[in-house]
């Protein structure tokens, strides 16, 4: 990475580190990571690691700020979250990386990974057969189906319409589950999904106790999309130092686009503003700004 843009980078560590500061405020936060590709590192595998809250654009109905913040770390290790989410004892909502088990929040599932397991148990089945995965997917389904019909309402009522509508059909499922699991080959396709379904219960459950949280972790994952499809143009970073550039970019970037700001104007006002003796963090950060 250019040396310049490090220099940008350390310019807008302040501004990064008072969102982080605003990010452990919010009663949820989402997660993900990828790999990254560090030349000059021990283990030239490392990760990028995802922390976002709020919404992907400004909604005024939302209470929890849209914030996208990546961090830069050698490893895969537990210990990266609990160090970055530090004190931190809301809801995390994160895939079934056992990694995230470390910390002290309250963790949330993704129910979409466990659709996906079943995507993949459907496919292994004889062409053009209905089989088993097929009522997973079904149940699965409705459950979404229930959620897009809940987009505009507020936490309260989500709660609410989830106990009423959600809850029996979790219950089914559930029980589905657990009479399907001694029936199926554990490696099969099917039994994997089965499994991993049942592994990650109290997790994929715990949305119908909150209507601040979601039923997926798919607000992360398409947080983390941009990196990912940089990468591959891109392809590695070639010093720990540049990938802390590239995290710490990244996030301002993605942070004003989740909050309806355009990257290039917001970064300008930022180079003009930060350089300024004691500058105000506060009417930077992106869902107060005022530009133009």
């Amino acid at each position: 990475m250019a040396d310049w843009m490090i220099k940008m980078a350390h310019l807008l560590e302040p501004l990064y580190e008072r969102l982080k500061t605003e990010l452990l405020k919010q009663p949820v936060i989402q997660a993900d990571e990828t790999t990254l590709n560090v030349i000059k590192e021990e283990k030239s595998t490392c990760y990028m690691w995802l922390y976002c809250t709020g919404t992907d654009s400004p909604d005024k109905s939302s209470a929890i700020a849209n914030i996208v913040l990546y961090d830069y770390q050698a490893s895969r290790a537990g210990a990266c979250p609990v160090n970055y989410l530090e004190g931190y004892n809301g809801y995390l909502q994160v895939d079934g990386y056992q990694g995230y088990e470390q910390t002290q929040a309250t963790l949330a599932g993704c129910m979409a990974h466990a659709r996906r397991k079943f995507i993949e148990a459907k496919k292994a089945q004889p062409k053009g057969k209905t089989g088993k995965a097929d009522m997973a997917l079904s149940l699965i389904q409705k459950l979404y189906g229930i959620e897009s019909k809940l987009k505009e309402k507020s936490p309260a009522d989500k709660r609410q319409q989830r106990a009423q509508l959600a809850n029996p059909l979790m219950d089914k499922l559930h029980r589905w589950l657990e009479q399907s699991h001694t029936r199926v080959a554990a490696k099969s396709k099917l039994g994997e999904a089965i499994n991993y379904t049942l592994n990650q219960w109290h997790k994929l459950e715990r949305y119908l106790e909150d209507g601040q949280l979601t039923i997926d972790n798919n607000r992360a994952e398409r947080a983390i999309k941009p990196f990912v499809i940089g990468r591959k143009n891109w392809l590695f970073a070639n010093t720990a130092r540049g990938a802390h550039a590239s995290a710490m970019l990244y996030s301002i970037i993605e942070t004003a686009k989740a909050n309806g700001l355009i990257p290039f104007d917001y970064l300008m006002h930022l180079l003009s503003e930060l350089p300024k003796p004691n500058p105000n963090l506060d009417t930077m950060l992106p869902w107060q700004v005022k530009l133009g």
